[in-house]
């Protein structure tokens, strides 16, 4: 698993699980959304992430380009 795929799986994650907790037990916990949200706006703009570093860390790996396997072959 890389890095990118990682942290996709982590924001998910915690987007489903603070709707759940907002609607089974306090609207606050919308603010855990917000948070999640203003996070994935300023790294998309600063490109810098403190859940990356933490990913990589732990030891996940960057993905690198064209590691996907879904390139043209020159075409």
């Amino acid at each position: 698993m890389t890095v990118e795929r990682a942290l996709r799986l982590m924001a998910g994650t915690m987007v489903l699980l603070s709707l759940a907790l907002a609607h089974f037990v306090s609207l606050y916990w919308l603010w855990l959304t917000a948070f999640v949200g203003l996070n994935l706006f300023q790294s998309g703009i600063t490109n810098w992430c403190p859940a990356m570093m933490i990913l990589r860390a732990v030891g996940l790996k960057d993905a690198s380009c064209g590691a996907s396997g879904s390139g043209t072959n020159g075409r």
